[in-house]
């Protein structure tokens, strides 16, 4: 006899709200007429990320096992849920965008046509546009949801899947630039399919050594029979597997080339949600699952820590593309969430605490940094080289204000959410004695605000050429963004505890 697993409806509310808005979405592209599917793609995209994130508001305190153990209701899991769904809706609202680029769309009026062909050439400034990405974005986000709070390693992997495989096809519609953009989604095609190979092997490895795929159960063999060599080599490829994800060096070859080509809404969405899904699956994994042999992760993880940031910073230095040196930035900001990592205490959960809310602090100020970005245009679309920045504030003070905060921010200068983020992770580090490495992280942060405050001097203290770009004037949605990004992360720098506290009380795993 086949018994069905118990299942709690209520638990997974947040996913059946993601995953419906998404399925009704493909119906509406197979059978709504062309000319309505715009506003009704958008308006099921954020009924279904702003009511997953609801969702999860009212479940917070649950803390529960639910589908055989295949997935958790936590503290973490929830955290992570809503920052993902809150980021998502932020992330629907600059897809959204039509006054920007004269198209009134960042996206391809139709992905089939080979690029540079006569009948693109037409379509460059035809209105319509490939609403596909909506659905599409709105299943990577029930994706993500989904990985942060899987327990079973088979259900992590299904879940690394839905929400790799939109974004390898959304990084290639760009409207602008495609055969750069094209370029960008087969190169994270094939170095994400590697990643997923590293992660499957990694489980089978994992498998072998235990006898069980879930969580807890790992964790149980690890207490009883201890760790031997197979377990660790699995162990060591879902980490590989899932660093890729993270952006973290020396799995990070990916991302600026990706970062660049991909339509600069997308890139957002990468940027913020894609880490704070990667990373929610590193804690729930390291955790949960071998949190009682921390022996066998924590030198790897101390490792890649240090090597992420020095690549991130040192590297940042060199770029002359400001979607380049944010996907540089990307790169540091993984090494010191690991900084985060290390910091696991099974007595005060201070590490898991701090992550949950540098997740939070970097998502929100990623997304408004390349909200700016898609401002700064010029005749070939955005104008995302340095030298097109030069004297921007005499252009648009507002717009070089707000850029110079978020910049600021992802510096880590005191009173805006970077500075409460990186001081919490690196007083996690310190609690439990890796000091050296927070060392590093102060020094590599030292590091790459030179080029963070080289593109402030850029745009302040350059003379702006005479045909430089110009700045464009947002429709609603880019502003909402905006307003939402800038309050969110002054407020997390100047009075941060509610949020420190809610993170201090989800700070909690079950398996």
């Amino acid at each position: 006899m086949i018994e069905a697993p118990d299942l709690s409806l209520s638990a997974l509310s947040p996913f059946l709200f993601v995953f419906g808005a998404a399925l009704v979405g493909v119906l509406v592209e197979s059978f709504a007429p062309r000319h309505v599917r715009q506003p009704t793609q958008v308006a099921l995209a954020l009924v279904g990320t702003v009511g997953g994130f609801a969702c999860t508001l009212l479940l917070a305190g649950r803390g529960e096992v639910t589908a055989a153990g295949a997935l958790a209701v936590d503290g973490a899991g929830l955290f992570l849920q809503a920052t993902i769904a809150g980021l998502g809706a932020l992330s629907v609202l600059l897809f959204a965008e039509r006054a920007l680029d004269p198209a009134r769309s960042a996206f391809v009026a139709s992905a089939a046509v080979p690029a540079g062909s006569p009948r693109d050439r037409e379509l460059l400034t035809d209105e319509r546009v490939q609403t596909e990405v909506y659905p599409l974005a709105t299943f990577a986000v029930g994706g993500m949801m989904l990985f942060v709070a899987a327990n079973d390693l088979l259900v992590m992997f299904i879940a690394l899947e839905v929400l790799s495989l939109p974004l390898y096809l959304i990084c290639g519609l760009s409207r602008r630039r495609r055969l750069l953009s094209q370029e960008a989604a087969v190169k994270y095609f094939l170095l994400g399919a590697f990643a997923s190979a590293f992660f499957l092997y990694g489980l089978a490895l994992v498998y072998g050594a235990t006898g069980t795929v879930q969580l807890a159960g790992i964790r149980q063999s690890v207490t009883d029979d201890g760790t031997g060599t197979l377990l660790v080599l699995g162990l060591g490829l879902l980490v590989v597997g899932l660093m890729f994800k993270a952006s973290v060096a020396p799995f990070h070859t990916w991302t600026p080339d990706v970062y660049q080509g991909a339509p600069t809404p997308v890139t957002a969405f990468m940027a913020a949600c894609t880490k704070v899904a990667a990373f929610g699956a590193i804690l729930r994994l390291l955790y949960v699952a071998f949190g009682t042999a921390d022996w066998t992760w924590r030198p790897l993880v101390y490792g890649i820590a240090i090597v992420s940031m020095v690549v991130g910073a040192v590297l940042g230095l060199t770029q002359t593309d400001v979607k380049r040196m944010l996907a540089y930035s990307s790169i540091a900001h993984a090494g010191f969430l690991l900084t985060g990592v290390i910091g696991l205490d099974a007595g005060t959960g201070s590490g898991l605490a701090a992550t949950l809310f540098y997740l939070l602090a970097y998502g929100l100020t990623t997304v408004g940094a390349f909200a700016v970005v898609t401002l700064v245009r010029d005749g070939d679309g955005e104008a995302t080289a340095l030298a097109q920045w030069a004297g921007l504030a005499r252009r648009s003070p507002l717009t070089a204000a707000i850029m110079t905060f978020l910049l600021l921010a992802l510096a880590g200068i005191p009173l805006t959410s970077g500075f409460t983020g990186k001081f919490a992770v690196f007083r996690a580090a310190i609690e439990v004695g890796a000091w050296p490495l927070a060392v590093v992280a102060l020094v590599t942060s030292a590091v790459a605000g030179f080029f963070y405050l080289r593109l402030v001097v850029l745009m302040y203290f350059s003379e702006p050429a005479e045909d430089g770009p110009s700045v464009g004037v947002p429709g609603l949605p880019t502003t909402i963004v905006l307003a939402v990004t800038v309050a969110a992360t002054l407020v997390l720098g100047v009075v941060p505890g509610s949020v420190l506290d809610l993170a201090d009380g989800a700070a909690r795993l079950v398996g």
